[in-house]
């Protein structure tokens, strides 16, 4: 059994392609291709893939969902963040979607964000015309002096000279804590962390070995 989990991560990691699945679906799926372990082990399996950073676990009562965390194709580079914001707000409630990323793109890059870029991160222009005129909105256009500036610097995908760009127009404390959950799952998807979790509070994978 020494070769077993290395295979059965490969082979969970492919049910999980694009998809969001139950311990209870994952163990049902794995069967379904020679993977006949209990759903204890199974529980205790991916709570260490969890744990390793090599999944991403979120609670939905009565069930935990697991789902892949985007591998870096190259190891010396980041997954670019218009992706990695993407993947990470799947779990956020979809009003508060919109919101989460304008906060974390302008904290994290100093400036407002463009239609453009929320159109890459799967924002269409209704969700943008809600999110504005919501009663509860949180987020505003912005007019700050150095847009046309900023359209210029930016390389990485081409902004349309006129596009708008949006902010931050005021903080809540569930925008602060959604936006905070999903910056810990962009830092543990794009760093190491084996090796650094306590022991009392993680499962080893030589435990399934």
């Amino acid at each position: 059994m020494n070769t077993m989990p290395d295979t059965l991560y490969l082979k969970i990691n492919e049910i999980l392609e694009g998809e969001q699945l139950s311990i209870s679906a994952i163990t049902r799926n794995l069967k379904g291709v020679g993977f006949d372990e209990h759903r204890l082990v199974m529980t205790g399996y991916l709570r260490a893939l969890k744990d390793m950073g090599k999944l991403n676990e979120v609670d939905i009562p009565p069930s935990k969902v697991y789902s892949k965390i985007p591998e870096v194709e190259n190891a010396d580079h980041f997954l670019d963040l218009y992706s990695a914001i993407s993947k990470s707000i799947v779990y956020v409630d979809k009003r508060m979607r919109l919101p989460v990323v304008v906060y974390i793109f302008t904290r994290v890059l100093e400036r407002p964000v463009f239609k453009a870029e929320l159109a890459k991160m799967n924002f269409n222009p209704g969700n943008i015309n809600d999110a504005l005129h919501s009663s509860e909105s949180l987020i505003a256009e912005s007019s700050n002096e150095n847009l046309r500036e900023y359209i210029t610097g930016i390389s990485k995908i081409k902004i349309p000279s006129m596009d708008s760009a949006y902010e931050i127009s005021r903080e809540s404390t569930e925008l602060i804590s959604y936006s905070n959950d999903v910056l810990i799952k962009l830092l543990k998807s794009s760093v190491d962390v084996s090796g650094m979790v306590p022991k009392t509070k993680s499962t080893s994978l030589d435990d399934f070995s």
